[in-house]
C-alpha cells in the first residue's frame, strides 16, 4: 500500500498542496496548514503490526529508521527519499523515573520525558530533521527556488536548524533577541556555521522580520508555523505511549510558548487513537511562565478570543513569547484532550527546578515551569496521587548553566533560592572540614 501525505488548511478550507511546496498558510483564509495523511491506507495494517514495526525499528541501525522520529516515517513524511534523509538519530529519548520528586509530591508514578537528550540538547532536533530533509529533497530535485533556511528563535529552534542543514550542506540564517539567548545556545550556530543576526527586539520582532524575509521563496521559512516542523514534534507523543508498551499515561505535562509542541503532541497522540493502537487519549497540560502567558490569559476566558501580550523578561527564555503562532492548533489539542494551561512565576519555575534537581535530575528552566505547574494541580488534588504523570523536559540543563549558577548563588531576581547550595570555602585543615561535614550531616538528618 502507498502511504501520501499533503498540506491542508487546518480550518477546513479546500485544497491540497504537496510538502515540497514553498507555503505556509492556507491561500483562501490565511489560515495555518498541517500535515495530513491517508489514514485509511495507513489503516491497511493493523494495530499490532504497526506496534511489531515501530517496536522492531527502534534503536536500530538501519538507515534511517533507527530515529526515533525516521522510524515512524510512513506517519511523517513517507514521500521522502531515504537518500534525502538528514538525521542524527534523533528521538528515542529515555524516561526518567522521578520516583524520588513523586514521593515528595504524592506523584509516586512521575516521569519526566528527557527530550533534551538529543543531538543539539533540546526537542526541537524532532522537527527539524523532517523540515531539512524536505528542503534537502526540494533542492537536490533542481526545480526548486530555495537557497536557504531560515529561523527566528530565542535558542533552541536555532541550535537545531544550524546544525542539520550543516549536515545537509543547506545555507542557515538564524534572527535572535539581542542579550536574551544563552551563551551555550547562541554559540551552537555559530559553530555550525549559520549567519547569525542579533537583533534589537524580542522574539515576536524577530518572528515579524523572518516572516517578511521569506516572502521571497528563496528563502524557506523553518518556524513553526511550518507545520512540517509539527510532524517530526508528534512522535514524542508516539513515542512516550511505545516506551510504556503502547499505553496511555493520565497527564502529560508541557512547557508552552509558540505552541507548536502541545499541537504536535495532540497530533501524534491523536494517530495513535484513528489507528485503533490506543482507545484514550491523556489529559493535557500547557504550562507558561506567568510573565509571558497569553495563551493562559486565554483559557481563563475560555478562549473566546486569542490574546496577545508583550512578554516580559524570564528565566525560561525559550517561551518567552507574547503572539504565539499555533494558537488555533493548541486551543484544538487542549479542548480535544480536556486539557488545561497554568502558569508559574519566576521564583515557582526556579524552585521547581532545583528540587527536581536535588532529586537527580538537571533541568533547565521551561521544564521548571512544567515542573511547577505539576506542583500546584497536585497540591489542588487535580492530578492524583495514582495518576500516571509524564512531564516533558524540552532542553538540556546544560544549556542553562547561567540560570544554575545564578540559583544557587541567590542573585536571581524575583526568586528566593531556597535550595541554594553554594559551595563552601574552607581553609585546608582537617578538623574544620570534618566540621563542615558533621555539620551538613546534621542537617540532612
Amino acid at each position: 500500500m502507498a502511504f501520501s501525505a499533503w498540506f491542508q488548511c487546518v480550518r477546513g478550507c479546500q485544497g491540497r498542496w504537496s510538502l515540497l511546496e514553498v507555503i505556509y498558510r492556507c491561500p483562501t483564509c490565511g489560515g495555518l496548514l498541517e500535515v495530513a495523511h491517508d489514514v485509511d491506507a495507513l489503516r491497511s495494517r493493523g494495530p499490532a503490526a504497526w506496534m511489531q514495526l515501530l517496536n522492531s525499528r527502534t534503536a536500530s541501525s538501519h538507515w534511517p529508521y533507527g530515529s526515533g522520529v525516521w522510524g515512524k516515517k510512513e506517519w511523517v513524511a513517507p514521500g521522502i527519499d531515504d537518500d534525502n534523509v538528514v538525521s542524527m538519530f534523533e528521538g528515542n529519548s529515555n524516561l526518567f523515573w522521578a520516583h524520588r520528586l513523586g514521593q515528595q509530591i504524592g506523584v509516586e508514578d512521575l516521569w519526566v520525558k528527557m527530550c533534551g537528550n538529543s543531538h543539539t540538547g533540546s526537542f526541537k532536533d524532532l522537527g527539524m530533521t523532517v523540515l531539512v530533509s524536505v528542503v534537502n529533497q526540494m533542492m537536490r530535485s533542481g526545480a526548486s527556488p530555495v537557497k536557504a533556511v531560515a529561523c527566528a528563535s530565542t535558542g533552541d529552534t536555532s541550535a537545531a536548524l544550524a546544525a542539520y542543514g550543516a549536515a545537509a550542506g543547506i545555507p542557515t540564517i538564524v534572527f535572535l533577541p539581542r542579550g536574551k539567548v544563552s551563551a551555550a545556545q547562541l554559540i551552537q550556530p555559530i559553530a555550525n556555521g549559520a549567519l547569525v543576526l542579533a537583533l534589537d527586539t524580542d522574539f515576536d520582532g524577530c518572528m515579524r522580520i523572518v516572516q517578511e524575509i521569506t516572502e521571497d521563496n528563496s528563502i524557506y521559512l523553518a518556524n513553526s508555523m511550518n507545520s512540517l516542523r509539527i510532524e517530526g514534534q508528534k512522535t514524542v507523543g508516539i513515542e512516550i505511549v511505545q516506551q510504556f508498551d503502547w499505553a496511555v499515561p493520565d497527564w502529560i505535562i508541557i512547557p508552552v510558548g509558540n505552541l507548536g509542541n502541545i499541537s504536535a503532541l495532540a497530533k501524534g497522540l491523536r494517530l495513535l487513537k484513528d489507528l485503533g493502537i490506543i482507545s484514550k487519549l491523556p489529559r493535557l497540560v500547557a504550562a507558561q511562565a506567568a510573565k509571558a502567558n497569553p495563551f493562559y490569559l486565554s483559557f481563563l476566558d475560555g478562549f473566546r478570543e486569542k490574546v496577545a501580550v508583550q512578554a516580559q523578561g524570564t528565566l525560561a527564555s525559550a517561551i518567552q513569547i507574547g503572539d504565539p503562532v499555533s494558537y488555533e492548533k493548541a486551543v484544538r489539542a487542549v479542548q480535544e484532550f480536556d486539557g488545561l494551561v497554568e502558569q508559574a512565576t519566576e521564583h515557582e519555575l526556579a524552585n521547581a527546578a532545583a528540587r527536581a534537581d536535588r532529586t537527580g535530575m538537571y533541568c533547565c528552566p521551561h521544564t521548571g515551569v512544567a515542573l511547577a505547574v505539576l506542583f500546584k494541580l497536585a497540591n489542588q488534588g487535580v492530578i492524583k496521587g495514582s495518576d500516571r504523570v509524564v512531564v516533558i523536559s524540552t532542553a538540556h540543563g546544560l544549556k542553562f548553566t547561567a540560570f544554575k549558577t545564578g540559583y544557587h548563588e541567590d542573585t536571581l531576581a524575583e526568586v528566593e533560592a531556597t535550595l541554594a547550595n553554594p559551595p563552601v570555602y574552607l581553609p585546608a585543615e582537617t578538623r574544620v572540614v570534618r566540621q563542615a561535614i558533621e555539620r551538613r550531616l546534621e542537617q540532612l538528618t
